[in-house]
C-alpha cells in the first residue's frame, strides 16, 4: 500500500471515530448511549433518540475500547424503561418489553427524565420485537468483555432478563417454535411481507436464548432455564430443517405434493410448488451454497435473501457448519447482487412491479431497490466480518471492508444505499448515521483481533448438549 493511501485510509477511521464521539448521548451528565444520527441538513424527527437496535454495534465498539460505562449506563438506564407489571390497556407497550428508543427530555423544571417509544411513535406503529434481543445479547458481551458478572446477576437484571425470557417463550395460538411476530418488528420496520415467523427474528431469537442460558443462574429461574433448554434445540432443528434452500432441497420442494395431512406429511407447511420461483433460484443458486429462507409459514416460503437473519444464524450456530459455509460461499458467488459497490444488500431480490405495490402498499420509501426494499446497508459490515471470522472465510470481509472505505467518508456516512448495485446514496438516507460509522469501525476491529468474536459468538455445544438436542430432533421432527 502506497503512503497516500494509508493516509487516506488513517483519514476515513479518524473521522469515523470523531463523528462517533459526537453522538454520545448524556444523562443526568453520564454517558448512556448514542442517537441516530446528527444530519443537520434535516430535521431530527426521530434520528435525535437512541435506538437500541441501531446502538449495538457502537456499544460493541466502546466494549472493545474499554469504555464499559457508557454500555453499563445504557444497559441499567433500559432496564428501567422496561414495564415490570402487566398492562391491560391494549395501547400501553406488554410487560417486559424493551423500548424500540430514548431520547432525554427536560421537564419544565428544569429536571431531566428518560422518554420511551415502544412504537407509539414509529411508523405504523409498530412494536419492536427484536429491541428485547438485542438487549439480552448486549448485556452478555458486556459480561463477556469486562467479566463483571455482579451486574447480570443483580436481582433487577436477572429479573428483567426472567421477563425476556416469559413474553417470547409464552403459549401462544401458533404451535411452532418460532416466534410469531407482525411485519415490521425488526430492523426492517415497514411493511414488506416478513409477518408471521421471519427469519431476522428467529436469529435473533435463538441467540437470546443462549445469552439468557448463560445469564440466568440465580435461584427461582430454574422454570424458565428448563424451558429455554426445551426450546433451543427444537427452534434449531426447525430452522435448519424448513427454512434451508440449497439445490437439493429446492429438488425435494420441486416434487412436493399438496394437501398432505398426518404425522407422515412430507410437505408439512403445504407449499405449493408453483408458488416459488424456481427458474430464478435455479440459475440464482450456486452448486455449493445455500441459505436460510426469509420466512416459512402456512403454504408460503419467502425465498428472499435476508442479509441479517442469515449472517446471525452463522454468528450464534443456528445454522449448522456445513450450512454456514454454504451461505458465505453464496455471498462469495453472488457477490455483485449480495454486495455490489457497497456492503451489503439487506434483501435480495427486491420487491416489483404489482408485487411491490401490493405487498408494501406503494410504500414511497422502500420502491424497487431501495431502503429495506433490496437498499444496501453498510451497518451489515460487521455481521459479515463476524460470520467471516466464525467461518475461517475472513478474506471476504476484507474485500467488503475495502470496498467501503473508498466511499463512506466522501458520501458523508450515508444511512442506506439504492439501486441494484448499491451505488446511489439512499434517496431518503441520513447522513452521519451513527450505525453506519460504528458497523464500519467494528469490523474493522473484528478483523484486526478476531479475539474478540465471543462478544457475540458462543462457545460450542457440550457433548451432552449435542445428545440431548439431537433426542429433540428424532423425537420431534421427520429425519
Amino acid at each position: 500500500m502506497q503512503l497516500e493511501d494509508k493516509v487516506t485510509l488513517e483519514n476515513v477511521e479518524q473521522e469515523a471515530w470523531e463523528v462517533l464521539e459526537k453522538s454520545i448521548m448524556y444523562y443526568k451528565g453520564r454517558p448512556v448511549g448514542t442517537i441516530a444520527a446528527i444530519d443537520s441538513t434535516v430535521d431530527a424527527l426521530n434520528y435525535d433518540q437512541c435506538f437500541i437496535r441501531d446502538f449495538v454495534s457502537s456499544a460493541l465498539l466502546f466494549l472493545i475500547k474499554g469504555r464499559t460505562e457508557i454500555v453499563r449506563n445504557f444497559l441499567e438506564e433500559t432496564l428501567k424503561l422496561q414495564p415490570k407489571e402487566n398492562q391491560l390497556d391494549a395501547y400501553k407497550p406488554g410487560r417486559g418489553l424493551i423500548p424500540a428508543s430514548f431520547k432525554v427530555v427536560v421537564s419544565p423544571s428544569g429536571e431531566e427524565y428518560l422518554e420511551a417509544d415502544f412504537g407509539e411513535h414509529a411508523i405504523a406503529r409498530v412494536t419492536p420485537v427484536d429491541s428485547c434481543f438485542w438487549w439480552v445479547i448486549l448485556l452478555r458481551a458486556y459480561v463477556v468483555a469486562t467479566k463483571d458478572y455482579s451486574l447480570a446477576y443483580q436481582p433487577d437484571f436477572q429479573h428483567g432478563i426472567r421477563l425476556i425470557m416469559e413474553l417470547s417463550l409464552a403459549t401462544r395460538f401458533d404451535m411452532y417454535p418460532t416466534l410469531l411476530v407482525p411485519d415490521g418488528a425488526c430492523m426492517i420496520d415497514r411493511r414488506l411481507g416478513i409477518y408471521g415467523h421471519p427469519l431476522e427474528i428467529q436469529s435473533l431469537f435463538y441467540a437470546a436464548l443462549r445469552a439468557g442460558r448463560e445469564l440466568l443462574v440465580c435461584q427461582g429461574n430454574q422454570d424458565i432455564v428448563t424451558a429455554i433448554d426445551n426450546r433451543l434445540p427444537l427452534l434449531r432443528a426447525h430452522i435448519r430443517k424448513h427454512y434451508w434452500i440449497d439445490l437439493n432441497r429446492l429438488n425435494a420442494i420441486y416434487r412436493y405434493k399438496g394437501e398432505e395431512y398426518g404425522k407422515g406429511a412430507v410437505n408439512q407447511f403445504n407449499i405449493y410448488v408453483d408458488s416459488l420461483p424456481y427458474s430464478e433460484l435455479d440459475r440464482w443458486l450456486p452448486r455449493k451454497g445455500g441459505y436460510l429462507a426469509g420466512n416459512v409459514g402456512p403454504s408460503q416460503m419467502d425465498t428472499r435473501f435476508f442479509t441479517l437473519g442469515n449472517l446471525v444464524a452463522v454468528i450464534s450456530d443456528l445454522a449448522s457448519e456445513e450450512q454456514s459455509q454454504a451461505i458465505m460461499n453464496l455471498i462469495e458467488k453472488r457477490w455483485e447482487d449480495l454486495v455490489g459497490d457497497m456492503p451489503m444488500k439487506i434483501t435480495f431480490p427486491a420487491l416489483e412491479n404489482e408485487e411491490y405495490r401490493i405487498i408494501t402498499g406503494c410504500d414511497p420509501k422502500n420502491i424497487p431497490w431501495s431502503y429495506h426494499n433490496g437498499g444496501n446497508w453498510p451497518v451489515l459490515m460487521w455481521m459479515l466480518a463476524a460470520a467471516a471470522i466464525k467461518t475461517n472465510r475472513v478474506c471476504l470481509a476484507e474485500r467488503a471492508i475495502a470496498i467501503a472505505q473508498t466511499r463512506l467518508k466522501d458520501d458523508e456516512w450515508p444511512e442506506y444505499y439504492d439501486g441494484r448495485r448499491g451505488r446511489l446514496q439512499g434517496k431518503q438516507a441520513r447522513k452521519y448515521q451513527i450505525w453506519t460509522v460504528a458497523g464500519f469501525l467494528l469490523a474493522k476491529e473484528l478483523i484486526n483481533n478476531p479475539s474478540w468474536l465471543p462478544l457475540v459468538s458462543f462457545e460450542p455445544f457440550t457433548a451432552e448438549q449435542v445428545s440431548r438436542a439431537c433426542e429433540f430432533e428424532l423425537n420431534s421432527f421427520d429425519t
